[in-house]
């Protein structure tokens, strides 16, 4: 089921990226909704932000590591645990999709361009929001383990039992 959610994100990202390469021109945009939401076919050749401009052989590495660590964790920790397990999916799915994009186009398709608040927030894509997902539904995860121990060492009225 988890690699489903992956594989579908893998799908959409791709098939999106594709979209964009084929019908627009870098640099095209289209409105969506004036001042919030613009379709901008834009090229990322670093990280998030644009930052590490050309180390490609750095992101190879990093998400080859992140990649592998995620599997690792859905196969040992998301057994029993569905959020922990969505949220490892949202990841693989975002850092398989734009590792595809830099071993193949050896630049990364962006294309979701938004004015948040009037901040030009930078272009992103269907990958970028599967792991910006993913980490947020983790770190709610996190916050639920946190507070699983101390609920059960509790009684129901809030005292401690020893």
């Amino acid at each position: 089921m988890f690699y489903l959610i992956a594989l579908l994100v893998i799908l959409l990202d791709q098939f999106t990226k594709w979209l964009i390469v084929s019908k627009m021109q870098f640099g095209d945009s289209i409105t969506i909704i004036n001042n919030i939401l613009y379709i901008t076919s834009h090229r990322n050749r670093g990280a998030a932000w644009g930052i590490l401009q050309g180390q490609m052989w750095l992101f190879y590495v990093i998400t080859l590591i992140v990649i592998v660590a995620i599997i690792y964790y859905l196969q040992k920790a998301a057994k029993g645990k569905w959020l922990l397990g969505v949220s490892l999916s949202l990841m693989l799915g975002g850092a398989i999709g734009n590792f595809l994009d830099r071993v193949i186009r050896k630049e990364v398709v962006d294309f979701i361009h938004t004015f948040i608040f009037g901040y030009n927030f930078p272009v992103f894509n269907i990958a970028d929001s599967a792991l910006v997902i993913g980490v947020i539904l983790l770190m709610i995860q996190m916050l639920r383990d946190e507070r699983e121990p101390k609920e059960k060492s509790y009684g129901e009225n809030g005292t401690h039992h020893s």
